[in-house]
């Protein structure tokens, strides 16, 4: 198969068939998944039981008037169930804070997650890009806020994927209040938050109506074919993306666990457990073995493969060895030069240290 006839790089992680696919390897191939950032403990162990005892929701429509989702995680965030919005997934929450500007003007910092440029497309709005400073990705604050003076929206992501890095909170503060001066809505997206030691936003709700934050629970608790997410914003702003939300959004199923999933403290105690030792130590490791690696704040972190042909060839190295890397071909400002790898438990990180090695003696 010749370069120009290959698949396309998929847009997203844990596209195993299309990438064994284009590398030619068969397709029952073993594969462990270090390109889609998810919980490696798994589901909570209680959750098949549940669903197989919830199989009644499924004859019915999810209620209409159902506020237990948001009262619970309006409590777990200390605020008014007024100021939540469940959707169908983080996905969801992204495309609805597009919509509550759409024809306007968007500030997206890159590298960042490409849904939200796509997001904005859809809605027409017009996109501006800046980017990240170097090869820390740091955030140029003085250069986001004079960019501001022509966005309607800014997105920005918080650790940010794919960068793991994290703009601290006082930063965000001096956004918002610029954002007030230029009627700028920050809108932050928060999917990766649960895996970081991040100062909470929240509070911030509290005197700023032009902040949006947007969640995942389906990343922390490994349901990424569950679909549940949820908006927190404004009262007001929140029951205009709701106006905005399809009907039927979000599936019984998905309704129903909101609840169980938000008590369940133990899950999220052993996550913190198993991020407190794999974090540091993982990509530690890998710059002990010659490889750039820059901090992260996140569940995941970016390896410079120093050009674009080099990082193809150690992504192929890694996928024949079983290991799926996540390309970054789709992320402006990367450029296929780096490899994302997520952060996995201690078998699975072994099999990548010694795969890194391998690659450096070849």
């Amino acid at each position: 198969m010749s370069r120009d006839t290959l698949p396309e790089w998929p847009d997203h992680g844990g596209r195993r068939t299309a990438l064994l696919e284009r590398f030619g390897l068969p397709a029952e191939q073993p594969l462990i998944d270090f390109s889609a950032n998810l919980n490696p403990l798994g589901p909570p162990a209680w959750l098949g039981d549940w669903l197989a005892g919830a199989a009644g929701r499924l004859a019915h429509y999810p209620t209409p008037d159902d506020d237990a989702p948001a009262k619970a995680i309006a409590e777990c965030n200390g605020l008014a169930p007024e100021q939540v919005l469940v959707t169908n997934g983080g996905a969801e929450a992204i495309y609805l804070a597009a919509a509550l500007h759409a024809g306007g003007r968007a500030l997206i910092v890159e590298p960042t997650f490409s849904e939200y440029r796509l997001a904005c497309a859809h809605y027409g709005l017009s996109v501006e890009s800046m980017a990240l400073c170097g090869e820390t990705f740091e955030l140029d604050v003085d250069e986001a806020e004079q960019a501001m003076a022509n966005a309607s929206v800014l997105f920005l992501c918080r650790p940010n994927n794919p960068t793991g890095t994290l703009v601290p909170r006082a930063s965000l503060e001096r956004l918002l209040a610029r954002g007030r001066e230029t009627g700028t809505t920050l809108v932050v997206d928060e999917a990766f938050v649960d895996f970081s030691d991040a100062e909470p936003l929240t509070p911030l709700l509290a005197t700023a109506p032009n902040l949006v934050l947007l969640r995942s629970l389906t990343k922390l608790y490994d349901l990424p074919g569950l679909r549940l997410g949820y908006l927190l914003g404004a009262p007001e702003r929140v029951a205009r993306a709701r106006g905005l939300q399809m009907p039927w959004s979000v599936n019984a199923l998905a309704l129903g666990l909101v609840s169980p999933l938000l008590a369940d403290a133990d899950y999220l105690a052993r996550t913190h457990d198993w991020l407190s030792g794999v974090r540091p130590g993982l990509p530690e490791a890998v710059r002990t073995l010659g490889y750039a690696v820059p901090a992260t704040q996140a569940n995941f972190f970016l390896l410079d493969g120093k050009d674009a042909a080099e990082a193809e060839a150690l992504f192929a190295f890694l996928l024949r060895r079983g290991l799926l890397a996540r390309h970054t071909h789709n992320f402006p400002g990367l450029d296929g030069r780096w490899l994302r790898l997520a952060l996995r438990d201690g078998p699975d990180n072994v099999r990548l240290l010694e795969a890194l090695t391998a690659w450096r003696a070849s």
